[in-house]
């Protein structure tokens, strides 16, 4: 688990209908406590009609708290919940953009690809891509690797997506509780 002063990088998933403005929403929320948002990815998730937003964030605990209650209270928002590292499985992904003729210069490229479990998504005359996936100390020491030998042309990395280690999606467990409920409710 990644640590800076006190501070603990935690994973925010937030569990929502696909809404108009709603990332405007949930960013102001961390803006209003002076926090900044490490990465950002949404999706759709593994229950149909329902988006996910994968946040990562370092603060301390009672932040994180305030944040999610504070992001709950949002009409738009099914659920959201917070994790720290050790209780997700998560990846990044970075593109490597380098010139072809640079790139051939390297003497180990096939070393290279393999120490850093890399691929290479598209080679021409001009240049080369390589993606690896993996988490941001694996991205980054590619990226820096590659630094020291040839220049690099572009570089992107993604915002964190991830998933928790327990059975189910717990937004799964919360729709099950208010469907039993609604029918408690319908029968009395």
């Amino acid at each position: 688990m990644e640590k800076t002063t006190n501070k603990t990088v935690y994973t925010v998933t937030i569990f929502s209908e696909n809404t108009v403005g709603l990332l405007g929403q949930i960013t102001s929320v961390f803006t209003r406590r002076f926090l900044n948002i490490e990465t950002l990815s949404v999706s759709p998730s593994a229950i149909e009609g329902i988006h996910k937003f994968t946040i990562t964030v370092k603060c301390n605990k009672e932040t994180i708290e305030k944040v999610v209650k504070q992001i709950d209270k949002s009409v738009d928002v099914l659920k959201s919940y917070y994790n720290t590292d050790d209780e997700l499985i998560y990846q990044e992904i970075a593109l490597y953009k380098l010139s072809t003729p640079e790139f051939l210069k390297i003497g180990s490229v096939e070393n290279l690809i393999r120490k850093y479990n890399a691929q290479i998504l598209e080679i021409n005359e001009v240049c080369v891509v390589i993606q690896k996936t993996g988490h941001y100390s694996d991205t980054q020491a590619l990226f820096i690797e590659l630094s020291k030998t040839i220049q690099v042309l572009q570089f992107i990395r993604s915002g964190r997506i991830a998933i928790n280690t327990s059975k189910i999606e717990r937004l799964s467990d919360m729709l099950s509780e208010l469907k039993a409920k609604e029918s408690i409710i319908k029968n009395n």
